[in-house]
């Protein structure tokens, strides 16, 4: 099945093509049962972690346009980025994430690897952009966005993640640039919304990030679950103690004459 997604002549081509008329959702999952989740809800594009994919993934989700996320870090030259993208594409990744150097872009493009590279607010490089805040609040910093999303059209990226920008400014770049922009908390001029599902689900513990939107309280669930969890197993302890466990209904039997000759066997 892979084999098939990845031999299409454009497999990103029918995204990019709804490029400025319709919103497209976006969730990374990391879990087969969210994969299954998201396929059957209707959601268009996942962002995955690379050891997820494989025959299982595709047959819990097997339309969704999955983005395996070459993590920066995780790989230091473009030839250890281009086997993992390799390895994405051939276990049923669509494209892969990279926010590795434009070089390494590149060499993934010309290679025929579609890339989905990061702008504005990239966490794995936030010590360049003061941290983890908001950038492009000032027109400098809203310059070099897009001229960091010019570059990242001239090293053939297909798309670009654009996190925590003014939505003004994400909006007037989306519709200047050739690059499909998924927005993570910038806003509704992109071509595409991307939440994690742990946010969506609320089962993100802690800081919650101000773009997030929490639909459901799997963390309240989670919370219910572990204390029946600790009451079954302290149920266990006490059966054990108080000898109710095992019961007869829990063990096997042996016929007696059999039992009679075996305590022959060893008692002499």
């Amino acid at each position: 099945m892979s084999a098939q997604r990845w031999s299409e002549p454009d497999p990103w081509g029918t995204k990019r093509a709804l490029k400025g008329k319709r919103q497209l959702s976006m969730l990374r999952v990391v879990t087969l049962e969210e994969a299954e989740a998201a396929e059957k809800a209707g959601i268009e594009m996942v962002s995955v972690p690379p050891a997820l994919l494989g025959p299982a993934f595709r047959e819990a989700a097997p339309t969704v346009f999955a983005v395996p996320g070459l993590e920066y870090g995780d790989f230091i030259t473009a030839e250890e980025y281009l086997r993992a993208a390799f390895q994405a594409m051939r276990a049923g990744g669509d494209a892969v994430y990279c926010a590795a150097s434009l070089g390494i872009i590149r060499r993934l493009r010309d290679e025929g690897i579609p890339v989905c590279s990061h702008v504005g607010l990239i966490p794995s490089k936030a010590t360049w952009t003061g941290g983890f805040k908001a950038v492009g609040k000032t027109a400098e910093s809203a310059l070099s966005i897009w001229m960091a999303v010019q570059a990242l059209e001239e090293a053939g990226a297909f798309a670009a993640e654009i996190e925590v920008v003014p939505s003004e400014v994400a909006a007037i770049i989306s519709a200047k640039t050739s690059l499909f922009m998924i927005s993570m908390g910038a806003g509704a001029g992109c071509d595409a919304q991307y939440l994690f599902a742990d946010d969506v689900l609320g089962q993100t513990r802690g800081h919650v990030p101000r773009h997030a939107k929490t639909y459901r309280n799997f963390a309240a669930e989670y919370d219910r679950l572990q204390q029946e969890r600790i009451a079954a197993f302290r149920e266990f302890r006490h059966d054990v103690e108080s000898g109710a466990y095992p019961a007869d209904r829990h063990n096997v039997g042996v016929p007696a004459d059999e039992l009679a000759r075996f305590n022959t066997m060893i008692n002499g």
